[in-house]
């Protein structure tokens, strides 16, 4: 995963900080005069990795572009367009200064294929072909307008493609097998055809390595055709929101491609406990899965996965009743750092009790809406009845742990959310249920660095508090519409998180310009913050806070004060 960095870091004047190169950094550059400057000293550094904001068909887009080529393009290795409506002239001008790209995203860059005619001249297809001759990943994702013709001349370009997104593009499909080959004159220049894409994955089959083809509708029988291609050795597969594939898809897919290593069926709806079962017998390298959204899964589906002992990452957003997941947790093999339950609303403190027993080494858990979690179930208690769910003041240890002080509280006993220390991301969004009697004491993890606690109506100062002297390196941390939070709240809080740098306090009704006072003097390193419909603070406040920290890149203050606003630099 890239780490996303501001222009905002170097300052008006485009002087940059003195600090070692990072590699694994996304710069974002907003296109606009004024990054000029900090194009040039980017350039100085080397940076390799850039991705351009606000893009379009304008002069100062275009003088951009050739400052980018220029300063940035001998070591530039990706770079990401985006959503950008660049005119075809600036985009070919910009590749031909770019010999080093590994990578190269498009998506959403419909201007570039409205025509038709990008890359059409043969003798400046051969100049861009030399320019991306070392190119491995091509994103064309969300182009309305990308047709055979232009996905030809354009990967053409690229003959040591090894990924390739096609995410959300409109393709057409034949009612039977495509059969033969396709010649030229059998090219849409309107439409994007499966037949055509077949034809590039049999020609690019001894490299090509990742394939998304999500939200394109992919029926049946193509997702067989793909899979059967001879020489094809696929490690990832993306099928999100391909509704229309068969349980009995999936299971051919399995033996067809036994070398896969990530693949996402999240919102596949068609699809049953089979498909799981094939997967847990024919992928037995896969690392990567999302199975999002999958209504239709039973125990003895998801049981199945723990076949999958080198599986690192398991999404299960929205797919599960509590039982499934119940049985799955203590299946699933100890290489497991990634799990996504969010929206598992039946999902209950039991299992929660399990996953901090078999694994203690995750480093993301996400439980957003999750709503059933109580604090005895954070805590690593036993629910002693069921009249302690509904009137906590009865259970003792929980009076003990919601005191707040900090010789007679006792720590939490059994397998509490204590036990998972490698914790970077925990999101708890909308568990209701939760207060400070377990936040305060479970909430220590000092790798901690995205946190979310939005939607929390019983969070008050108290927790916040504990929860920044337990989680000192939070990068990410989202507060909204936790009404209970107050100026001197934060300004306990604030001083525990100098590396804070995405804020979001929208809708926290109680807090006023004083929290915005103590944002600016204790977290230096904020570069976005959300305000919006916080009715104590006001458009003066929000423009002071921006003028006095000018490394902020966006604040969102829609409705502050009673105004409707938003204020993104």
């Amino acid at each position: 995963m890239r780490r996303r960095v501001g222009i905002g870091e170097y300052g008006k004047s485009g002087s940059l900080r003195a600090e070692p190169v990072r590699t694994n950094v996304r710069y974002n550059i907003p296109v606009s005069s004024a990054s000029l400057l900090a194009i040039k000293s980017l350039g100085l550094r080397g940076i390799s990795c850039i991705s351009l904001t606000n893009l379009d068909s304008s002069p100062t887009s275009q003088l951009v572009l050739q400052s980018v080529a220029y300063h940035l393009g001998p070591h530039l290795q990706s770079l990401c367009l985006g959503g950008g409506n660049p005119t075809e002239a600036s985009f070919v001008a910009l590749i031909l200064g770019c010999p080093a790209l590994r990578t190269l995203d498009l998506s959403g860059c419909n201007s570039l294929f409205t025509s038709g005619t990008l890359l059409a001249q043969p003798e400046m297809a051969q100049r861009v072909r030399q320019a991306l001759s070392g190119l491995r990943e091509l994103n064309l994702a969300c182009l309305r307008n990308l047709a055979d013709l232009s996905f030809n001349q354009l990967s053409s370009c690229a003959p040591s493609l090894e990924r390739l997104s096609l995410a959300y593009c409109h393709l057409t499909f034949e009612l039977g097998p495509a059969q033969g080959s396709i010649s030229p004159q059998d090219y849409s220049p309107s439409q994007l055809s499966f037949r055509n894409l077949l034809r590039f994955v049999k020609e690019r089959a001894g490299k090509l390595r990742a394939l998304d083809l999500s939200g394109t509708g992919l029926p049946p029988e193509a997702l067989q055709s793909l899979g059967q291609v001879a020489g094809l050795q696929l490690q990832e597969l993306s099928l999100h929101s391909c509704r229309d594939l068969s349980t009995e898809a999936v299971v051919t897919l399995c033996r067809q491609q036994p070398g896969l290593t990530s693949l996402d069926l999240s919102g596949c709806s068609e699809l049953t406990d089979g498909a799981l079962l094939a997967v847990s017998r024919g992928l037995q390298h896969l690392q990567h899965l999302s199975l999002g959204k999958l209504q239709r899964l039973t125990d003895a589906g998801c049981t199945a996965l723990g076949g999958l002992r080198e599986l690192q990452s398991l999404d299960m957003a929205e797919c599960c009743l509590d039982a499934s997941v119940l049985s799955l947790i203590p299946a699933l093999g100890p290489s497991l750092r990634v799990l996504d339950l969010s929206s598992c609303v039946a999902l209950s403190n039991q299992t929660l009790q399990a996953i901090c027993t078999y694994h203690t080494h995750l480093s993301v858990l996400r439980l957003a809406w999750c709503k059933e979690l109580c604090d005895w179930g954070l805590l690593g208690l036993e629910e002693s009845s069921e009249k302690t769910a509904l009137y906590p003041q009865l259970h003792p240890e929980l009076e003990h742990h919601a005191s707040g002080s900090e010789d007679a509280s006792p720590m939490p006993q059994g397998p509490s959310l204590l036990t998972l220390q490698a914790l970077q991301e925990l999101d708890l969004t909308a568990c209701s249920k939760l207060t400070d009697a377990s936040l305060a004491k479970v909430l220590q993890f000092p790798q901690l660095r995205q946190l979310s606690l939005s939607l929390l109506p019983a969070l008050t100062d108290v927790g916040l508090v504990a929860v920044a002297r337990g989680c000192p390196s939070l990068e990410h941390l989202v507060l909204s519409h936790c009404s209970h939070l107050t100026d001197e709240g934060w300004a306990q809080a604030a001083g525990s998180w100098p590396r804070l740098q995405h804020l979001n306090l929208s809708n926290c009704s109680q807090l006023t310009e004083q929290t915005l006072d103590t944002i600016r003097q204790a977290c230096k390193q904020i570069r976005v913050l959300d305000v919006a419909m916080c009715p104590g603070i006001n458009v003066v406040a929000v423009r002071r806070f921006q003028a006095q920290l000018p490394q902020v890149t966006c604040v969102q203050s829609r409705f502050v004060g009673g105004a409707d606003l938003t204020l993104t630099l």
